[in-house]
């Protein structure tokens, strides 16, 4: 029998009366609430329940075809996933959002005011995370057999409150009310083992390993189906949580120690219970690693399991299976795949190795060797015994291949060994991804580049074919088509929808450019989307700004390689400008940011507090009312960034050249019709190619021009004593201008630009000022700049997720689409 195509993939209706018996029938039967007593939340979660029965049902047929077909599966593995809000998303995907709409309002409920009751699943802190969700949502759209996987954090990203300025941290308890859209697999658990010994046998002649006593800790798996666009392809998001293996110690309970009864089950399940602990202290940095390699063994055995049930041997795993680490928080599973070929299968060594390096891939994220992970031997040995011999002999095989190939050359095997000796004897987990994997890939044509001339330059040397470039992309069903639908529905008006299956159609828009009418239109809807962010500042922090004014946007993790800095020494330049009677006809301007700073990072929130305390300032003076404002948006996540990109007018995309790998958030806020103001770094290269130079504001050092400042050294001081503006701006921060109650807050910020400035904020400060004035005399005329940003629009399709992950499953994965449109 054809099990897949005698399965009907949507025996339920989409059409509206059905979707109202669904709701109905899910309110009562699942949430348990008369229609007549219901609250929003209920309703909320009776529409989720409707669309997740229509999602599984295609879900169902996705793995029934896959399995028929005899697929490879690429499996995506990720510390983070920064999902947000599913509802929309799902029912957009799905092609029944109108329906759903039309079908609550004739029961009494507007979908609009239930949507915004959804917890955020931040599981994620940045653009590694948003990636993920993004790769998952194109590998589904493009009917690829793609799986991801990752941990189902009790909380996710903390929730940022501000007080007094700062940055205060709190849980952010995203499972509060239940999560609709998750399927427990209780049948699905693994175990994973920590701690112990490993005892040494020869059995036949063979030396066999074994990983005795420690603890172990049990993996239960928890389903997200994921579906695509326009198809009705569903593939799956696996996240773990960690249960203990014993729940309850009756012995204790009896004694009356209720506390120790439970404690295993308490300490066992702490794995997943927050994302990112606090790696300040050795405890925090002992979880990070069993996070780590909690979620990298479940996945691997879930793996494994899966290839051995459809039938296929060990040998054919690289033909069926493919597995990319995203960065290097997974890395450790290179060495988990070789500990169950080679202990539980008893392949040998180089057979193992030989599918190993097959299946894996690598992506890098980073281009700074300190933000490189590493993690003590002493450490690895006491918590991974068993890995920590594995790496060891990884490193004796692969240190053999590089003598052989560089004689005589000592120099180049102490830099290219995974293990670092010259640092207190560190495990770097980059070079076990490098030597692990068959690709390894940069996220951006410049971050490759300098992958291959500096961070693995030796890497490179040994083996060139194995690195390839592949630029980040955005997926636009979120990013344009749900986020900005003003401008959606100008865009299907004139070119129809095929675009969101295909950015590049947006180029038809070019020719619109020169329509007056069309121009007048496109600037409505930003006005509109200015004004929906005006609301929301205005709810969350009680500040009032005018959507008259220039949205002048950085949105991205507070970092000092992001230099929110430089763009706060303009914000005070401007500041004084206007003061001092200097600033001449400059258009009102709104300086927002949005962020959060890691717990342990001391100097990033220090610059939370800094531009908060800049903004009470400028905020509160009558000389620069109705000029010039400044806003800092808490708690910064995905449902936060869809209001604040669709209204931005300038997008602030200013590292220092050499420091960003690619970057998404440009690529997000250019599609939406903002300007950039950036530096040549990561993905800003690809796009001022892509949108013409005359479309983008260049400012700043490139890469090289870094370097050389570096080399010859840089002297930050210099730069202060020959500009008048930027040192009356350091001194205002160094002096207490914006800190009058304690003067001395900034005092230390300061005298490190000064004698430091690691990322040449001051370097950059001169060229950044005059980029802005052109900035500011473009944005004066608002039909040209209209015609500019129109451009950006109209020229993005080459970032979209869909044309990157096409070039991962052609030259790394080796997947091809299965499914039906």
């Amino acid at each position: 029998m054809d099990m897949v195509h005698d399965y009907d993939p949507t025996p339920l209706s989409c059409d509206k009366d059905a979707l109202k018996e669904s709701i109905r029938d899910g309110l009562i039967h699942i949430v348990g609430k008369d229609p007549l007593n219901a609250t929003r939340r209920d309703w909320l979660q009776a529409v989720s329940y409707a669309a997740r029965e229509r999602i599984i049902e295609r879900r169902m047929y996705t793995k029934r075809l896959f399995n028929q077909e005899q697929v490879k599966r690429v499996y995506y593995l990720s510390m983070e996933y920064l999902i947000g809000r599913m509802l929309v998303n799902s029912l957009m995907n799905l092609g029944f959002y109108e329906n759903c709409k039309d079908a609550l309002k004739e029961m009494g409920v507007d979908l609009h005011e239930i949507v915004g009751l959804e917890s955020d699943a931040a599981l994620g802190n940045g653009g590694l995370g948003r990636l993920a969700a993004c790769i998952l949502d194109s590998l589904a759209t493009q009917c690829l057999p793609g799986y991801g996987y990752g941990i189902r954090y009790e909380f996710g990203m903390f929730h940022q409150h501000l007080e007094d300025g700062e940055q205060v941290e709190h849980p952010d308890n995203w499972l509060r009310y239940g999560n609709p859209w998750e399927f427990p697999r209780p049948e699905k658990i693994y175990p994973v083992h920590f701690y112990g010994y490993v005892v040494e046998h020869r059995e036949r002649g063979v030396t066999r390993h074994h990983w005795e006593d420690g603890e172990e800790v049990i993996a239960m798996a928890y389903d997200h189906p994921t579906p695509g666009f326009g198809n009705k392809n569903v593939n799956n998001l696996r996240l773990w949580a960690a249960k203990a293996t014993r729940d309850f110690d009756l012995d204790y309970f009896n004694e009356g120690d209720y506390i120790r009864a439970v404690q295993e089950k308490i300490e066992s399940e702490t794995i997943s219970m927050v994302l990112y602990p606090n790696d300040a202290t050795a405890v925090g940095r002992e979880l990070r690693l069993k996070q780590e390699y909690f979620f990298v063994s479940a996945s691997i055995q879930d793996i494994l399991a899966r290839h051995l049930e459809l039938g296929y041997s060990l040998g054919e795993l690289p033909n069926k299976v493919a597995i990319q680490l995203n960065d290097t928080h997974p890395a450790i599973a290179i060495a988990e795949l070789m500990r169950l070929l080679v202990d539980q299968h008893h392949l040998p060594w180089q057979k193992a190795w030989n599918i190993t390096c097959g299946v894996f891939s690598y992506t890098n994220h980073t281009l700074m060797p300190e933000a490189l992970e590493t993690w003590p031997v002493h450490l690895m040995e006491r918590v991974l015994p068993r890995h920590m011999q594995i790496i060891y002999e990884i490193n004796f095989h692969f240190l053999n291949e590089v003598r052989h190939n560089f004689p005589g050359d000592n120099a180049i095997v102490q830099r290219l060994s995974i293990i670092d000796e010259s640092n207190g004897r560190q495990v770097r987990m980059a070079h076990l991804a490098v030597v692990g994997s068959h690709m390894v890939n940069g996220v951006a044509a410049l971050h490759t580049q300098l992958l291959k001339k500096n961070l693995f330059r030796d890497f490179h040397r040994l083996w060139p074919e194995r690195f390839v470039s592949i630029t980040n992309g955005i997926t636009p069903r979120l990013w344009l088509n749900q986020a900005n639908p003003g401008l959606r529905d100008l865009i299907n008006e004139h070119i129809g929808e095929d675009w969101l299956m295909d950015l590049q159609q947006l180029n038809k828009l070019e020719p619109l450019i020169d329509n007056p009418g069309f121009r007048e239109r496109f600037q409505q809807v930003k006005r509109r989307n200015k004004e929906r962010l005006a609301d929301m500042i205005k709810e969350e922090m009680g500040l009032t700004v005018s959507p008259d004014a220039m949205f002048d946007v950085q949105i991205k993790r507070i970092h000092e390689y992001k230099r929110q800095l430089l763009n706060v020494l303009h914000i005070i330049s401007y500041y004084n400008r206007i003061r001092d009677g200097r600033a001449g006809e400059q258009a009102p301007r709104v300086s927002i940011f949005a962020g959060k700073a890691a717990p342990s990072y001391v100097r990033a929130k220090q610059i939370i507090h800094l531009i908060n305390d800049v903004a009470d300032v400028v905020n509160h003076d009558p000389m620069v009312a109705g000029k010039q404002q400044v806003a800092f948006i808490p708690n910064y996540d995905v449902s936060s960034a869809s209001v604040i990109i669709p209204a931005a007018d300038l997008s602030e995309q200013i590292s220092t050249a050499g420091t960003e790998a690619s970057g998404t958030g440009n690529m997000k806020l250019a599609l939406n019709g903002a300007m950039t103001i950036g530096t040549l770094d990561g993905a800003n290269i690809e796009i001022r190619q892509a949108v013409g130079e005359e479309n983008i504001f260049i400012f700043g050092l490139n890469a090289d021009e870094v370097d050389h400042l570096r080399a010859e050294g840089y002297r930050p001081r210099d730069y202060y004593d020959s500009n008048e503006e930027l040192r009356q701006a350091l001194d205002m921060i160094r002096d207490g201008f914006f800190s009058p109650s304690e003067p001395g807050r900034y005092r230390d910020l300061v005298q490190n630009l000064l004698e430091v400035d690691t990322f040449m904020v001051l370097a950059d400060y001169e060229s950044y000022i005059r980029e802005q004035e052109r900035v500011d005399e473009l944005y004066r005329d608002q039909d040209a700049w209209t015609r500019r940003a129109m451009l950006n629009t109209a020229r993005m399709g080459y970032f979209s997720i869909d044309r990157t992950v096409a070039e991962y499953a052609e030259k790394v994965w080796g997947i091809v689409p299965e499914g039906w449109n």
